[in-house]
């Protein structure tokens, strides 16, 4: 790919999210969860790729949890990593997730999900496990904190687990989605359309449309949500009730899994 095309510059910008996070050292082991979709599939093609030229030396194995979706054809997946020559593995989700016979909500779906990527992360004593959430994932994710609880937060670029022993990564976090959309075409990914029930109805779906009413008005506002998280003027925030206690205790990010 030529080195003014759409792939060098999406490379750039996940390089340089991986710098200014501190994402990789040397010698790290990096479990990359693949879905299917052009999000997952374009950052395993990323950060394979990067292990020619980068001066660390990591590993990356892609992981497909099978949640035994239909819809889901892992003969494809499986035939693009061996074509790619990345190293993978089809994980199984816990005992508990029953698939297309029970009924399920994203939460209970991403949670089976995680398990199984943080158990077979364990199993290949990865170091890191890298998600592809992006620009739009992290921006969507502070709104529904802040709309949905009452709180302001997102999903963070790097966050350690188990007092160090594993990290989560997301080196799409400079990377916005319709970038992805369009290296996804212009790499001809396998790409598989998802048609999970809940896909048009849930409230990141509907962040979304609310996000794209706004940039009629002024087309900046994505960055300038995401520059905002970055730039938190705290002597204008409310602080401690008079009492000294807090308004609510904070709860849980809401976030994607891939």
């Amino acid at each position: 790919m030529s080195k003014n095309g759409h792939y060098y510059f999406t490379t750039k910008k996940v390089g340089k999210a991986i710098w200014d996070y501190r994402m990789l050292r040397e010698g790290d082991k990096v479990l990359v969860a693949v879905s299917g979709g052009k999000d997952s599939l374009s950052l395993v093609k990323i950060m394979k790729d990067r292990t020619k030229f980068v001066p660390i030396t990591y590993d990356v194995i892609a992981c497909f949890v099978d949640m035994g979706f239909e819809w889901v054809n892992k003969d494809i997946l499986t035939r693009y990593f061996e074509e790619e020559s990345i190293p993978f593995v089809i994980a199984n989700p816990p005992e508990s997730w029953k698939g297309d016979e029970e009924s399920f909500g994203c939460f209970w779906c991403s949670w089976n999900r995680r398990k199984a990527l943080f158990d077979t992360a364990h199993d290949l004593r990865c170091t890191k496990i890298a998600f592809a959430h992006h620009m739009d994932d992290i921006i969507e994710t502070m709104l529904l904190n802040l709309f949905f609880q009452g709180e302001i937060g997102t999903m963070q670029p790097y966050q350690e687990m188990f007092e160090g022993e594993l990290a989560i990564i997301r080196p799409l976090a400079y990377v916005e989605e319709k970038e992805l959309l369009k290296l996804s075409q212009q790499l001809n990914l396998p790409v598989i359309s998802s048609e999970c029930p809940h896909s048009k109805t849930s409230k990141r779906h509907l962040l979304k449309g609310m996000i794209a009413e706004l940039k009629k008005h002024n087309r900046n506002v994505k960055k300038n949500i995401f520059r905002s998280l970055h730039r938190i003027r705290e002597e204008y925030l409310l602080g401690p009730q008079n009492n000294g206690e807090k308004i609510n205790e904070p709860g849980t990010p809401q976030g994607k899994d891939s």
